[in-house]
């Protein structure tokens, strides 16, 4: 299949790409580059591998890219509430405005498949506490990045021309070729490992995880599926069984890093509470995760102790 990532070299994207290639597909990357394309040097000499460097916001960019494409998978974003909120205006235009050029432009370009990254940020705060939200849970996005998603999946969800399929991804972790220590698995082990102390807000929060080369292989298992199977319909990524609270977090953290001082501020006015339920993504597709997030811990712990990189508190490494 002859497919384009957008922000391929990205977190997502740079495990991602390598793993269509080894498929078969032909991939075309489209990237800013805000953060560096070194996590893309490996895909350099493959024959079916394309580069185009752009900004989707620009006419001409999404013009290039879209041309001869059968799938789309569009990852490309301000990611983050913290990155939104710091540039409004840039998150809102890249992250809703030019998602809905480029899904213009692949439907006139009769694009087949369409596979968005989204978050299950989407649900904002459960209701109830005890009980799991699912893919027909009301939806209360309480920051603009999680806003900016909701608003493409409704575009793209209304969409009648190809296969359309918002992936709402838990919370991802693990070590990537464009590594990131802003996410909240890494940064926890990164920090009690190489500061030992780490201060933790909102302890009490509930959130999912999911490895990262899971979530790209959830990408290529949609990629993969019967266009009956996934066309119109939103599927939560991750497991069940990997809903943690913060504080959970520290303690499968703790064997690696059993002197780091923790301290916990805890915080009531966090709207963001979610556990969140995966048995659509498992019973209709047959996904299920390869990686726990005790996993991820140890995989981060042996970076970190390894050397490959010992300027963690780099801007590079975060978005």
């Amino acid at each position: 299949m002859k497919v384009l990532v957008t922000g391929g070299a990205g977190y997502i994207g740079s495990t991602l790409v390598p793993m269509l290639l080894a498929e078969g597909n032909q991939i075309r990357v489209v990237d800013a580059l805000l953060h560096g394309g070194e996590s893309l040097l490996g895909c350099l000499g493959h024959p079916a591998f394309e580069f185009v460097r752009g900004d989707l916001t620009e006419t001409g960019v999404v013009m290039r890219a879209v041309a001869g494409i059968e799938a789309v998978v569009h990852l490309a974003a301000i990611v983050g509430d913290p990155a939104c909120a710091r540039q409004p205006g840039r998150a809102h235009a890249v992250n809703l405005e030019a998602s809905l050029a480029l899904l213009d432009a692949a439907r006139k370009a009769d694009v087949k498949r369409f596979v968005f990254a989204s978050t299950c940020s989407n649900y904002g705060r459960m209701k109830d506490p005890l009980s799991y939200v699912d893919e027909t849970s009301d939806l209360a996005p309480v920051s603009l990045y999680a806003e900016t998603k909701v608003g493409f999946e409704r575009a793209l969800l209304a969409e009648n021309g190809f296969a359309a399929t918002p992936l709402r991804f838990a919370t991802v972790y693990g070590v990537s070729a464009r590594m990131r220590f802003d996410l909240t698995v890494n940064e926890f082990t990164m920090e009690m490992l190489t500061k030992g102390r780490l201060v933790v807000f909102g302890e009490q929060f509930w959130r999912p995880y999911i490895h990262v080369r899971d979530a790209a292989r959830a990408v290529a298992m949609v990629l993969g599926a019967a266009e009956e199977a996934v066309a119109g319909r939103v599927f939560n990524v991750g497991a069940t069984a990997e809903n943690y609270r913060k504080k959970d977090l520290v303690e499968l953290i703790r064997p690696h890093a059993p002197l780091a001082a923790v301290e916990f501020v805890h915080r009531d006015e966090d709207p963001r509470d979610y556990r969140v339920s995966f048995e659509r993504v498992r019973g209709d597709l047959g996904f299920q995760t390869t990686r726990s997030v005790a996993d991820g811990i140890a995989e981060v712990a042996a970076l970190v102790r390894s050397g490959v990189i010992d300027d963690f508190g780099a801007a590079r490494w975060r978005n």
